[in-house]
């Protein structure tokens, strides 16, 4: 196989167990949230949810398509049930998320994989839309 191909599947696996660790993540979340926020913030960390896992599956499917073997195994997630560093917590997995996906795309667009290209723009557009809702939740004045 060839260096940058490989290198691309390595860099989707290391996607692939942060998109994993995401829906741990937010599951754990949405189940222990308490307090005033837990109203508001168990839907939004449920409502989360789906969009990782549909990250999830492409991304594995992908990287059986390439060639490679999808891996089961997430990234480490961190427990807390401190509202403010769940709120902290999520919003750097999404920065990461983003940055890797931008790597990413680069690495695709190297190998002409249109259609890899298309769809990681497509994630990267919704991590940016996740990132801006932890930013606004973090403008609570309760947080500062």
């Amino acid at each position: 196989m060839d260096a940058k191909k490989k290198e691309l599947i390595d860099g989707l696996n290391e996607d692939l167990a942060n998109e994993y660790a995401a829906v741990i993540l937010y599951t754990n979340y949405a189940a222990v949230v308490s307090g005033l926020y837990r109203q508001i913030l168990k839907p939004f960390f449920e409502e989360e949810i789906p969009d990782e896992q549909g990250h999830a599956l492409y991304l594995a499917e992908k990287i059986k398509t390439l060639g490679g073997d999808p891996t089961t195994t997430p990234a480490p997630v961190k427990q807390t049930d401190d509202v403010k560093e769940m709120l902290v917590e999520g919003r750097k997995a999404e920065a990461d998320t983003i940055e890797r996906y931008k790597i990413r795309k680069e690495q695709a667009e190297e190998l002409g994989l249109t259609e890899l290209v298309i769809k990681l723009e497509d994630m990267i557009a919704d991590e940016t839309h996740h990132l801006e809702e932890f930013d606004r939740l973090l403008k609570d004045p309760s947080f500062s």
